[in-house]
């Protein structure tokens, strides 16, 4: 370990656009049910990107100074006085939902749906430094024959698994609306499930074109294509069986409600806006199902995302990260996340 009391870290300071900086914090302390870890890498989120852009999201949510990131790899250097499960050495990454143990949820093993939530890296520091503990409870221990790079991404792969397995897919038409880095990672989880056809539409041609390498069976630019012209060249005259939303897009969720068939089923992981507009009477009518999803299902999705890794996945989701950099260089990284023309971004901390 770092002999010194202080690690880099990459902070927001201000609250305004930008104002992230590599600074010297204190090294975290190691509370008795935590583990501190060296980390190893990092990947740049969309939550990292809003915090950047300071939206109104972030100005609502984030409190600076603070160290931001939450998707990472690391290895245990040691170990809290009450923890027996894990040990020093092990290579881990952890969920990035700190929850509280007590509440009904919790205690029935439904952790995902805590009310008390603490996000890291958004709710509490964050994970672009040096070193981070976390609770025990929250680390999970990676297989080591799985990528370093792959193994830092755990946490977005899991919204695309968890978004993903929602709905029985076997045979299923799907329509995913929104090509960012998690709707790219359900196009190979989506056909190892057994989709029939894949269709997934943006409007950024860089990302549409590695959707359409990872298998998609028809990708659209929405500024100059529609929906329903895809539908008539696949031959699909009921409409979509299973919607993705990815996008927090308005316009394409409304989009998505309107080509959707009888009965569809729609997993919604991008956030429109609070007055976003949809066709209720298509809802209603149609007997559509839609729901909501955040984050992973804890810890079925990791168990689940694991298997599919070891199974072949890890090859087609290392095709997603496209830029690598070193933690100094992380203002590349976040260039390359806002110009749209990228996949995942990785930071190495070593």
């Amino acid at each position: 370990m770092n002999n010194t009391k202080t690690m880099k870290a990459i902070v927001k300071t201000e609250e305004q656009v930008g104002a992230l900086a590599l600074q010297d914090v204190p090294i975290p302390h190691l509370e008795k049910n935590n583990v501190l870890i060296k980390v190893k890498k990092t990947a740049i989120c969309g939550t990292d990107v809003h915090i950047y852009k300071w939206d109104s999201w972030a100005q609502q949510t984030i409190k600076p100074p603070m160290v931001i990131g939450h998707e990472f790899v690391g290895e245990i250097i040691e170990l809290g006085e009450n923890v027996t499960s894990l040990e020093v050495g092990q290579i881990v990454s952890g969920e990035g939902h700190v929850v509280c143990g007590k509440c009904r949820h919790c205690i029935t093993g439904m952790q995902h749906l805590c009310r008390k939530t603490k996000g890291i890296g958004v709710n509490m520091q964050g994970i672009f430094s040096e070193y981070i503990s976390i609770p025990a409870s929250n680390v999970w221990v990676c297989d080591p024959n799985i990528d370093e790079d792959i193994l830092s991404i755990l946490d977005p792969l899991g919204n695309a698994v968890h978004t993903a397995l929602y709905f029985d897919l076997v045979g299923e038409d799907i329509l995913i609306t929104g090509a960012g880095p998690i709707g790219l990672m359900s196009i190979p989880v989506v056909k190892r499930l057994g989709a029939r056809t894949i269709v997934v539409t943006d409007i950024a041609p860089y990302r549409l074109e590695m959707a359409r390498k990872l298998g998609a069976t028809e990708v659209l630019d929405v500024r100059t294509e529609k929906i329903s012209d895809v539908m008539n060249k696949l031959n699909l005259k009921e409409g979509f069986d299973v919607g993705l939303e990815m996008s927090g897009s308005d316009i394409a969720f409304a989009d998505m409600v309107e080509n959707m068939a009888n009965g569809g089923r729609i997993a919604i992981l991008g956030i429109p806006s609070s007055t976003a507009r949809i066709n209720w009477n298509k809802v209603v009518f149609n007997s559509l199902t839609l729901k909501g999803i955040y984050g992973r299902h804890m810890y079925d999705t990791w168990y689940k995302m694991t298997a599919l890794l070891q199974s072949g996945l890890d090859a087609e989701i290392s095709n997603i990260i496209t830029h690598r950099f070193h933690y100094a260089d992380f203002q590349k990284g976040f260039d390359a996340m806002m110009q749209g023309d990228s996949g995942k971004v990785v930071l190495n901390w070593e």
